[in-house]
């Protein structure tokens, strides 16, 4: 009797195993016949790494401004020269403020350094000279960043001419600023991990938003409602085909992240690994439970755009720093699962193996993947209706 037992539960283990294996084999074809999936997951973050890591930079280059310089000596020459030497800026030599204002008013100039005509002399005393810096601030963040570049700029050349008279100017100030983590500060190495993510979103989401959806509208769900296979077994055989190909896409995406545009990896490897398939698991779970719930591909695609992408690109802090939004949008920001990836990302590819970071966000990824993977099982039934 014990052996019977024994015996029907291998039966059964054996034929859920073939029904699963015959499962994956069909989705996989159905990969093969519409390679919509196969570019979703491939040719998608190709092109997005492109056009987001050589087209979009946070740095301000070769910035346009204006100088007005109403009385020329040795030292305002000097000054200029050591704007004009730097990468940053591109500057423009103005003989009166006036005509400075008219050109940042075409939006020729970004900002307006304005020399005194006795900076020569000033520079010399105790009090220093003061320089005016008026901003264009229609874009605040960038006036900040060219600030702290005209700051700094000044500051150079202060020690340089400390070095060149042998003697410490009375208006000089000594600064050894040390960057930690991105000491290039190039802000791809900040955009490319977080792009990672969003990718990563969107190839899980829309891999699996649209599966379920396509076998209502093909009338394949009939013929599956008929047959012994279960809802487990079904779930399993959409999910593993997608998740190879969404491996495949995480795959190439650290690739180029790491040899193309140089971003460096500090932390393990087989952690980002292990990290990132835990977070597709999130994105295909979160795709699945819209497909089960629209049952129409073209509203599922929407769907997954508007509750996946979008919230991952404006919420996790792969673009906009968390910790400035208003309090309410940060609460919202922990029911994004980006969000948590991203701190990931910038960890291990930035810092190495933060475990104090690590950890709870995996935690919170875990969770999530439960969740959206419980539920999708519970909304998932054989039934016509």
């Amino acid at each position: 009797m014990n052996g019977g037992t024994q015996s029907t539960a291998r039966l059964t283990r054996k034929g859920s195993s073939m029904r699963i294996t015959g499962l994956i084999r069909k989705e996989f074809l159905q990969i093969v016949r519409d390679p919509s999936s196969i570019a979703i997951a491939f040719l998608m973050p190709f092109i997005l790494l492109l056009l987001f890591g050589y087209g979009v930079s946070l740095d301000a280059e070769h910035v346009p401004v204006a100088f007005v310089v109403e009385q020329p000596d040795a030292d305002t020459a000097s000054l200029v020269g050591s704007f004009m030497a730097s990468p940053y800026f591109s500057p423009m030599v103005f003989w009166s403020l006036p005509d400075a204002i008219d050109a940042m008013g075409a939006r020729r100039a970004n900002a307006i350094v304005h020399v005194r005509p006795d900076f020569g002399r000033l520079i010399h005393t105790p009090a220093g000279a003061p320089i005016q810096v008026i901003l264009e601030g229609t874009d605040a963040n960038t006036s900040r960043l060219i600030l702290g570049y005209i700051e700094g700029a000044v500051q150079t050349w202060l020690s340089q001419q400390s070095m060149v008279n042998a003697q410490p100017l009375p208006a000089s100030i000594d600064l050894r600023p040390r960057i930690w983590f991105n000491p290039d500060v190039r802000s791809r190495n900040f955009l490319v991990p977080g792009l990672v993510a969003v990718i990563m979103t969107l190839i899980g989401a829309l891999l699996t938003s649209m599966v379920v959806a396509r076998e209502w509208e093909r009338g394949t769900m009939e013929g599956l409602a008929v047959t012994p296979v279960k809802i487990k077994e079904i779930l399993l055989g959409k999910l593993i085909p997608y998740f190879v190909l969404g491996m495949g896409g995480m795959t190439l995406a650290i690739c180029m992240a790491y040899f193309l545009f140089q971003v460096p990896l500090r932390g393990s490897l087989w952690l980002l690994i292990a990290l990132s398939a835990l977070f597709l698991l999130v994105a295909l779970g979160m795709g699945l439970l819209i497909s089960i719930v629209a049952r129409n591909q073209f509203v599922a695609g929407q769907v997954a755009i508007i509750v996946t992408f979008l919230p991952a690109f404006l919420l996790s802090g792969f673009i906009f720093d968390i910790a400035s939004m208003p309090v309410a949008v940060q609460i919202i920001t922990h029911i994004v699962a980006a969000r948590y990836y991203v701190a990931i990302l910038q960890t291990l590819f930035l810092a190495g193996n933060i475990w104090d970071v690590l950890f709870p966000n995996a935690a919170a990824l875990l969770v999530m993947a439960v969740v959206f993977l419980g539920i999708s099982m519970r909304k998932f039934h054989k039934r016509l209706e």
